[in-house]
């Protein structure tokens, strides 16, 4: 039994143009996440898959029950793969994933999905506290712009951030066409 598992956050339709949530270049991330899912797949590597929903009817995305909180068609999970219902950031907190991760003796995980600064963010530096070798997919991730103290700071701007600081201190942060070869 392979010890990786790829982790698959919050590729929900919410995020996708006509959602309530855009994500800046999220087809193209979710496209790589594919090719990622099903290299794990092939590979037999466990995938789990998170999704997101908030806990009431009056949040801004991810409505319980709504369409725009399912799983995006391009990452669909197969019968066999575990989805994690969270509500938190965090995808480990008040989840099974860490029980997930430890009946199937995962010791490295990788992560793919939305929002980078936010759940991607979240799940990293939660998964390298709880022990596990983390590897994030930078062009499998995606971000949107955000404000800070009155300027609007793009979403590349946000998304290289995070990413920079991942890889400073947190995971291996590599591109899906670097982590396939490594893979083959």
């Amino acid at each position: 039994m392979s010890k990786q598992a790829l982790i698959v956050v919050d590729i929900q339709n919410d995020y996708f143009p006509g959602g309530r949530w855009t994500l800046h270049g999220v087809d193209a991330a979710a496209d790589n996440a594919a090719r990622l899912i099903a290299d794990a797949r092939n590979t037999g590597d466990l995938v789990v898959h998170i999704r997101h929903e908030f806990p009431t009817q009056d949040a801004p995305f991810f409505r319980p029950g709504s369409e725009g909180a399912q799983l995006h068609d391009k990452v669909k999970n197969t019968p066999d793969e575990h989805v994690v219902l969270k509500n938190f950031i965090n995808s480990f907190r008040e989840t099974d994933l860490k029980a997930v991760l430890e009946r199937n003796g995962v010791e490295k995980v990788t992560i793919v999905g939305n929002m980078s600064h936010m759940c991607v963010d979240g799940i990293t530096r939660a998964a390298v506290d709880f022990g596990y070798d983390a590897t994030v997919i930078h062009d499998a991730c995606a971000s949107r712009d955000l404000e800070f103290n009155g300027k609007v700071v793009p979403a590349e701007q946000v998304h290289a951030a995070f990413m920079a600081a991942l890889g400073f201190g947190y995971a291996s942060v590599i591109s899906t066409d670097e982590y396939l070869a490594r893979q083959g």
